[in-house]
C-alpha cells in the first residue's frame, strides 16, 4: 500500500518512472514534427535544391527568393498585397468570433432551455454534419444571389458562420454545467446573458478554442468563397490568389519554389494558433468535464 501511494501516474517534477514514458513518445513526436520541418525548409530552398538529385530534406543554402516571386507577382495583378492580406485578416477574425457568439448561444440554448421542437432543431444539426459544403454549394449560391451578397464583403464570412461541428460540441460541453449552479445564478437575479458569460463560457473554455481554430483554418484557407461569389479582385483573398498563382504556375520549373513558398505562408497562421491554444484543445478532446 506504501509502495502505490509513493509513487504518482502523473508526478509533478520529473521521475525515473517517466523514462519509459518519454523514451515512447520522442520518437513519435520527432516523427509527426518532420512534416512541418519539410514544409518551412523547403519553402527556403533555392531552384538547384528543390531540383536537386537524389533530394534533400533540408536546405542547404535558405534563400528568401521564392517570397519575394510570391511578392513580384501580386504586384503584377495590379491588386497590392496588403488588400489581400487585409480581406484574409479581417474576414478571418469576424468569422471566429461570430461563429463563437452563434456556437455559444445556440449550445446554451439547446441545452438548457425548454421548449417546443428542440430535439428536431439539434437532430438537423447533427444531421449537417454528414453533408460536405460541396452538397450544399448550389443551394447556398442561390440564398447567397438572392440575398445580394454578391460581390459584399459580408459574403467573404457569413457562409462559414454555419458550423455544425462547434455548434455540437459546445452543446456537449454546456450539457455536463449543472442545473443546480444556473439556478443558483437565478436566484441570485443573474439573466441569460451574464449566466453564458459569467458561468457558462468560463466553463466551456476548452471547446470554444477549439470551435476558434477550426472557424478560423475554415475561413483562412477557404478558396471557393472568392472563386464563386466574388467578381472583383478587390474582394479576394489571399489563400484564392495563392490558390490561383499556384494553378498557373504549380507546373513550371519557377513555379515549384512559389508553391513552396505559397505552402509556408499558408500554414503558418494556423500552426500559431494552435500553439496558443493547444492546452484548450488537449483538455477538449480529453473531455474532462466539471472539475
Amino acid at each position: 500500500m506504501s509502495s502505490f501511494q509513493g509513487s504518482k501516474i502523473n508526478p509533478s517534477r520529473f521521475s525515473l518512472s517517466q523514462v519509459k514514458i518519454y523514451a515512447y513518445l520522442l520518437p513519435l513526436a520527432a516523427v509527426m514534427l518532420l512534416p512541418i520541418l519539410y514544409i518551412f525548409s523547403t519553402a527556403f530552398k533555392p531552384m538547384d535544391e528543390l531540383f536537386a538529385y537524389p533530394p534533400r530534406f533540408f536546405v542547404q543554402r535558405p534563400t528568401l527568393e521564392n517570397f519575394y516571386d510570391i511578392s513580384s507577382s501580386i504586384d503584377a495583378s495590379g491588386v497590392p498585397l496588403s488588400r489581400y492580406l487585409f480581406n484574409s485578416v479581417v474576414s478571418s477574425l469576424l468569422a471566429v468570433a461570430c461563429t463563437l457568439v452563434i456556437s455559444l448561444n445556440a449550445g446554451y440554448v439547446l441545452s438548457k432551455k425548454q421548449f417546443r421542437g428542440k430535439g428536431a432543431l439539434f437532430a438537423v444539426n447533427t444531421a449537417a454534419l454528414m453533408f460536405v459544403p460541396q452538397a450544399v454549394q448550389i443551394p447556398r449560391y442561390l440564398l447567397i444571389e438572392k440575398s445580394h451578397l454578391i460581390d459584399h464583403f459580408a459574403v467573404l464570412f457569413l457562409p462559414l458562420l454555419a458550423m455544425p461541428v462547434g455548434l455540437f460540441l459546445v452543446k456537449q460541453f454546456i450539457d455536463q454545467v449543472p442545473d443546480a449552479l444556473i439556478e443558483a445564478a437565478r436566484i441570485d437575479g443573474a439573466g441569460d446573458f451574464r449566466i453564458v458569460t459569467g458561468i457558462v463560457a468560463p466553463i466551456v473554455k476548452p471547446a470554444l478554442a477549439t470551435v476558434a481554430i477550426l472557424a478560423f483554418q475554415s475561413s483562412w484557407n477557404n478558396v471557393e468563397i472568392s472563386t464563386y461569389y466574388v467578381d472583383n479582385d478587390l474582394m479576394r483573398t489571399f489563400a484564392f490568389y495563392l490558390s490561383s498563382l499556384i494553378v498557373g504556375m504549380g507546373n513550371t520549373v519557377a513555379g515549384r519554389g512559389v508553391l513552396a513558398a505559397a505552402t509556408l505562408v499558408m500554414f503558418l497562421p494556423n500552426l500559431v494558433i494552435f500553439i496558443f491554444m493547444q492546452n484548450k484543445v488537449l483538455n477538449t478532446m480529453a473531455h474532462s468535464g466539471i472539475k
